[in-house]
């Protein structure tokens, strides 16, 4: 090695790999950092694209509020974060937009009263879901499909009606295939320690009352989620390499070389913060063990359509943060209301609205051209909204293979396979730790302190 400094090759400049470089510059200036991003733009899906004007967010443009990291991390970073304008969720059904009960922990209600009365739900499905109380808990312990504990505890309209639109929408996938415990390890512990999911969201809204203010649903910084990913690659500087593909990892004299079309880089360290696939190609000559399991991580194409509408539009949208669509009733999954939810004054009286497209079993609709994704969700909004027929402005965003699916028994993989990784490689990211942009930065925050321990250790060997 002689005197080459001490360096950790971060690969992916999303907010993943972003995260991580922050976190070894602040823990430890001495530790040489370079980050590898194939495209010409940090920042991966958070960053903004103009309609008519306006800034807006093209991928996730919020953090869950439940999980604290990343709404931790931009205040370290001096960013202000802000809380929606408008509260409620609205679902789709057949005869119009009904409102969710105010009180409900991911659409499960903690208000008995609530659900009896919801006509959400038909009297038979009510009636099937408040059977939850008195079914007995599941004997087995392990992993079963999120779909599968829900029409257990809830019964099949619960699920597919009311639930199914909101998880299937903050993870990417259809609950029939996608693990409880990777996706909502709360309601197993519910079920275990209430025997109810119904009892368990109670007690969840009660601890939440009695633990101060409840957080928000969602958060976000002022002027929009893509603010991170701004502020992180500011500070990465001139350690951030653009268009530097990286084609190939090897091993060579105790240190990685990371070989891109420009020239190869050396590291003691390495820390992929890139896709499954992508992750797989790279590690296939170091670590066959884990080409298996990384395959198991499937991918789903996404699509965002922004819709800017005239002057005065937004004054007779309906209160809440905007609605859900149960699987194949809409051409949308999901519609926010961004005037509403996260009002600026750039926007005026202007409607400005965001459908989410595609997504598990729905990514057909992102073959169309964009005037006609454009063109059915506007008729269709305005088949249930005071919206004009037309927006002034349109953008469509295809996100293509950007969201993984945790698939049943999904921990256990990635326990194998970061098991199995050689000695001083780090992977990290949507596949692993969570889907939405807070897991994202955990397990960046994790990455980067395993890490640094290892060039930590590997440089006290070197100096003995």
């Amino acid at each position: 090695m002689g005197d080459a400094p001490t360096r950790v090759a971060v690969v992916g400049a999303g907010v993943t790999g972003l995260t991580a470089v922050f976190r070894l510059q602040v823990a430890d200036p001495s530790i040489d950092v370079v980050v590898l991003e194939a495209s010409q733009r940090p920042g991966g899906t958070l960053r903004t694209v103009e309609v008519a004007g306006i800034p807006l967010d093209a991928g996730p443009d919020s953090f869950l509020g439940r999980k604290p990291w990343a709404t931790e991390l931009c205040h370290e970073l001096g960013l202000e974060t802000t809380r929606p304008a408008a509260t409620g969720t609205w679902l789709w059904t057949h005869t119009g937009l009904v409102p969710y009960p105010v009180g409900t922990a991911f659409g499960i209600p903690g208000d008995l009263g609530d659900l009896f009365h919801w006509s959400g739900l038909s009297g038979r499905g009510r009636r099937r879901a408040l059977r939850d109380l008195v079914i007995r808990k599941r004997r087995e312990d392990g992993d079963e499909t999120l779909g599968g504990l829900l029409r257990r505890r809830l019964g099949d309209e619960a699920t597919d009606r009311a639930l199914a639109p909101i998880l299937s929408g903050l993870f990417g996938g259809d609950v029939d295939t996608l693990s409880a415990d990777a996706t909502f390890p709360e309601l197993h512990r519910w079920e275990r320690a209430q025997g109810s999911l119904i009892r368990g969201a109670q007690a969840a809204l009660r601890d939440a009352k009695g633990g101060g203010p409840r957080p928000p649903m969602f958060v976000r910084p002022r002027d929009g989620a893509a603010r991170l990913t701004d502020e992180l690659a500011g500070r990465a500087d001139d350690r951030l390499r653009l268009g530097s593909r990286v084609e190939a990892i090897a091993r060579e004299d105790d240190r990685w070389v990371l070989r891109t079309a420009s020239g190869s880089v050396h590291a003691d360290a390495v820390v992929l913060a890139v896709g499954p696939a992508t992750t797989r190609r790279l590690l296939e000559p170091v670590a066959r063990d884990v080409s298996a399991d990384l395959a198991e991580i499937p991918v789903v194409s996404v699509g965002v359509v922004l819709l800017v509408y005239r002057e005065g539009s937004a004054e007779q949208l309906p209160g809440g943060t905007g609605f859900v669509v149960p699987r194949g009733e809409a051409p949308m999954a999901a519609c926010g209301l961004v005037s509403e939810t996260w009002p600026e004054p750039a926007f005026g009286s202007r409607a400005v609205v965001r459908c989410t497209v595609g997504g598990a079993g729905e990514e057909d609709m992102l073959d169309a051209d964009d005037a006609d994704i454009v063109r059915a969700c506007t008729s269709h909004l305005a088949a249930l909204l005071p919206l004009p027929q037309e927006a002034d402005a349109a953008v469509v965003i295809r996100w293509p293979g950007a969201v993984p699916r945790y698939l049943l028994g999904h921990l256990e993989r990635v326990a194998r396979i970061r098991e199995h990784l050689p000695p001083g490689i780090f992977v990290t990211g949507q596949a692993y730790d969570g889907i939405d942009v807070a897991g994202c930065v955990r397990g960046a925050t994790e990455a980067a302190e395993a890490a640094r321990h290892f060039v930590d250790a590997t440089r006290k060997e070197r100096t003995a």
